[in-house]
């Protein structure tokens, strides 16, 4: 699944990956999903990409082969592989900050750890929207999980989806009985409201504009907000007394509804030459800011915004006065996949589906109609939430 342009990707044959250090692994994938921030480079960021770059970074499959170094896993087994490329042994991956990682840090770009699938910001590692995929640090980074018959997505998203919104949940500090307030049910939104309820808030409200993710939400036992039919903000001070919620998670990232001048300005800096379009990412604030505001505003004094939604702006405005004046505790970043798997996964192999991994997959497709799930989860289109693609 290769990027050819802004809006334009196509499935063509690439040479097979191969080991090309003893830390490295060769991985056959059985699934691979759409991210919401492979949107970003869909629509957004072709600047930092070049055509024919392997997109994706939420697999998992079959190693294949190992290098000298890799150890934890063989052939045969079945891994999920993290979307961030950590050693697990420099100085940030020891004390736990492996989207840190210094032995992959993009120094030169002045980014952190390498990803999958994600520009040259990124260190331009081929993604896993693949049949084979070669991982990098694989002495550390694979996931191995059972091959008990429960089928792929019920770990998938220990790549990404479920460990980011894990950490969401962490950083957003819920305290038994909380309210935790979600703004945008996407597939991360989605995932974060059912941890926060597992993790023991109280109450979870969250907010969005499209009919399936609410009904989805509603599924989970969230209270919901129509943003289309309501003033969200004001809806969650009316509905905690008027005090606000004690978190915040925003899930939502420069995707948000609701800021016409930077969607204007994004899609602009999408047709400039690249080495314009990086200026302009640089240097103005980009990033459609609605989904922020309306975290800022939701939140209780003295509460926290954990920041999970993806933003690509140097000069985004902040409303500095209202959040020194509330107090307001902000923590964002990558998520630190490895830091929380070990953590998770005995909640995956036990009993039931208590975070909900089973109720998240809208489509299914093979790895061929990939650019038709781009654009039916691009659009919204046919109640897609959240696409896998199967090689």
């Amino acid at each position: 699944m290769t990027w050819q342009g802004t809006g334009k990707v196509s499935v063509e044959t690439v040479p097979d990956p191969r080991i090309e250090q003893p830390t490295d692994a060769i991985v056959r994938m059985t699934s691979t999903a759409i991210c919401g921030s492979d949107l970003h480079l869909y629509d957004v960021l072709g600047m930092y990409i070049d055509q024919g770059d392997i997109l994706g970074h939420e697999p998992m499959g079959i190693v294949e082969e190992v290098g000298a170094e890799v150890t934890h896993i063989k052939p045969g087994d079945r891994v999920v592989i993290p979307f961030n490329i950590s050693c697990g042994s420099c100085w940030m991956c020891s004390r736990g900050f492996y989207a840190q990682c210094e032995t992959t840090q993009n120094k030169e770009q002045g980014k952190g750890a390498s990803l999958f699938g994600y520009t040259k910001l990124y260190g331009q590692v081929p993604g896993g929207q693949a049949e084979y995929l070669r991982v990098p640090q694989a002495h550390f980074g694979p996931i191995k999980v059972p091959d008990d018959g429960r089928p792929d997505e019920h770990y998938l998203f220990l790549s990404d989806v479920l460990t980011t919104s894990w950490q969401a949940v962490k950083y957003a500090g819920v305290q038994p009985g909380d309210t935790v307030f979600v703004t945008g049910l996407g597939p991360i939104g989605q995932i974060s409201a059912r941890v926060a309820r597992h993790l023991g808030a109280g109450r979870v409200i969250a907010s969005d504009l499209v009919p399936e993710r609410l009904a989805m939400a509603e599924r989970h036992g969230i209270e919901v907000l129509d943003a289309s039919k309501v003033d969200v903000p004001s809806a969650v001070l009316d509905m905690t007394g008027g005090r606000g919620a004690d978190s915040v998670i925003e899930s939502v990232g420069m995707e948000a509804h609701g800021s016409p001048v930077q969607s204007a300005a994004i899609k602009a800096a999408g047709k400039l030459p690249d080495a314009v379009a990086r200026k302009a990412v640089d240097t103005f604030g980009l990033d459609r800011m609605a989904a922020l505001t309306t975290a800022f505003a939701a939140v209780r004094r003295a509460g926290t915004v954990s920041i999970i939604g993806v933003y690509g702006g140097q000069a985004d405005p902040m409303p500095m006065m209202d959040l020194f004046d509330k107090g307001v505790t902000l923590r964002m970043g990558q998520a630190h996949v490895r830091r929380w798997s070990d953590e998770i996964l005995p909640i995956l192999t036990g009993e039931g589906d208590p975070l909900g991994v089973d109720d998240l997959v809208t489509h299914r497709l093979p790895l061929e109609e990939a650019p038709h799930g781009y654009e039916i989860f691009k659009n919204k289109e046919d109640g897609c939430i959240k696409v896998v693609l199967k090689p």
